[in-house]
């Protein structure tokens, strides 16, 4: 899928309603070979467990690297969240098949929930604004449910909602499982209700998070890049791993020259006095 592709206003719009998109067959079968590749390597220097969290991945090879400033993904995150943004995590998770639903240390499952620091990000009329939002690659079949599928609550981002219960494991009214085949990405809101369902299956689930915020927030798995991500980055990338500037007040008010995303943003129409666009 090449990035003129999208229609970003289209999908920017079922985004604001909806809270997440599925994004069909961004990456190749060739980038998922390398990447399943690459997740292999990572595995075999941990020890064996049923289910993975890697965090700060993309420092841990350079295949997932690449996919920071991925070209079709990018362009719609920038106009999803804004030019002045940054990598904020990139997470790895791995989930085998576990028909006993066994907790593991590094979480088997996990109960419906929003994202977000603790204490949680303010409310306003029981509402959680979007702070920062998540593309998920999905690197193995998911197309069916009970596969270890990240499940959703559409629209919960954006009303007053608190599920039933909070167990992963009963259903919640309007509960959605994210269906998709290798190569395809799940894009969702922090604040959307989520849940990461069992694996019941004989599938092995293979998911890879890399999520983005505003420039003056602190990422949650890695303070700097290291040199060796930066050796040879693009304008694009350094922005998104934080290199703007040697002063730090640049973060809260960087300058234009400073946040070249802002080319792939493209600006709402201003409205006119009676709500008409102007040209």
């Amino acid at each position: 899928m090449a990035a003129h592709k999208l229609d970003i206003p289209a999908l920017k719009r079922q985004f604001e309603e909806d809270g997440y998109l599925l994004l069909k067959g961004v990456l190749t079968p060739e980038k998922v070979q390398r990447l399943n590749a690459a997740v292999d390597e990572i595995l075999a220097a941990e020890p064996e467990s049923l289910a993975y969290n890697i965090y700060n991945s993309v420092e841990r090879h350079d295949e997932i690297a690449s996919l920071i400033d991925e070209e079709t993904v990018l362009p719609l995150v920038v106009n999803l969240l804004g030019f002045n943004i940054q990598l904020h995590i990139s997470h790895l998770t791995i989930r085998r098949p576990n028909p006993q639903d066994l907790q593991t240390d590094s979480h088997s499952f996990i109960n419906w929930h929003q994202d977000g620091p603790h204490p949680q990000f303010p409310k306003q009329s029981g509402i959680t604004s979007t702070y920062y939002i998540k593309t998920c690659y999905i690197l193995s079949d998911m197309s069916a449910p009970d596969r270890g599928n990240t499940k959703v609550i559409p629209g919960s981002h954006n009303r007053p909602f608190e599920p039933e219960h909070q167990n992963v494991d009963g259903v919640v009214p309007g509960e959605v499982q994210v269906c998709g085949e290798p190569g395809d990405v799940f894009i969702f809101a922090q604040n959307l209700w989520h849940a990461g369902a069992p694996n019941r299956s004989e599938h092995t689930r293979r998911q890879l998070f890399l999520g983005y915020s505003p420039i003056w927030m602190r990422p949650i798995d890695y303070r700097t890049a290291s040199p060796r991500l930066l050796e040879g980055a693009s304008p694009y990338r350094r922005q998104l791993l934080g290199v703007i500037d040697d002063n730090p007040f640049k973060y809260y008010v960087p300058e234009e020259r400073m946040l070249p995303l802002k080319a792939m943003y493209a600006a709402p129409p201003v409205q006119d006095a009676s709500g008409g666009a102007q040209i």
